[in-house]
């Protein structure tokens, strides 16, 4: 293993397991219920932030125009979510890159934007929580992404430098969160997020199935390499 990468961060929801889709779609069915649509467009643009960032429900009831019953609603929703979350594996390829960072020595992280039992609780039954050194979450920040305080914190956590951080990402908040901290990011989107287009991202997957973590590494390795000798040249 080369010096310049000493550590792993991963995002959670969309990347280590297709959360976000499901998310979507069963909000989606409600709407549907109601004859009316949640916009896509908008969705897209605040996956990878908090819950709070929109809330799907109050955009119901103005695009109804009466208050509807909110709690059996949520009650629904949260059930549609768990059902269609429970019946995805984990996605290709993160499994591997865990061990193979295991085996290299490198450190992992995980910075979610999600409540930590959401996080902790399907990593456990997943049979992957073990595999992490350290794991922030909603719960341990003032802020979430795209604010760079939740990846600040899992740098800080790892005790590494940010130059040897590599990041997996699937949304563009993330990608913009793990530039504020200084870190290299590469951006694996999902099928919601592959519909949107970032140049922040200083490398793009289409899965971590794409190419081995040692052939990665160097990959980077080469990138920085190049990136470092054409400032030195300048």
């Amino acid at each position: 293993m080369h010096k310049m990468i000493t550590a792993l961060i991963f995002d959670f929801d969309g990347l280590i397991l297709e959360t976000e889709e499901p998310v979507y779609q069963s909000w989606k069915e409600i709407y549907q219920d109601y004859n009316k649509e949640i916009s896509l467009e908008k969705w897209l643009t605040i996956i990878g932030m908090t819950e709070e960032a929109f809330n799907p429900l109050e955009e119901l009831e103005y695009q109804v125009g009466t208050s509807l019953p909110r709690e059996q609603l949520i009650q629904k929703q949260h059930a549609r979510e768990m059902e269609l979350v429970l019946s995805r594996p984990v996605l290709p390829g993160v499994k591997e890159y865990l061990e193979d960072a295991r085996q290299m020595g490198l450190k992992t992280g995980l910075a979610s934007s999600s409540k930590c039992y959401w996080v902790t609780g399907h990593l456990e039954r997943l049979g992957l929580i073990h595999y992490f050194d350290t794991i922030k979450a909603a719960d341990d920040v003032q802020k979430t992404k795209p604010d760079p305080e939740l990846f600040n914190l899992v740098v800080e956590e790892l005790g590494v430098p940010a130059e040897q951080v590599i990041v997996f990402e699937d949304s563009v908040n993330g990608i913009i969160s793990a530039k504020k901290a200084g870190l290299f990011c590469i951006w694996i989107p999902n099928m919601l997020t592959s519909q949107l287009s970032t140049d922040l991202a200083d490398m793009r997957l289409d899965s971590l199935n794409d190419i081995s973590l040692s052939d990665l590494l160097a990959s980077v390795k080469s990138q920085k390499t190049n990136i470092l000798s054409r400032s030195f040249m300048e």
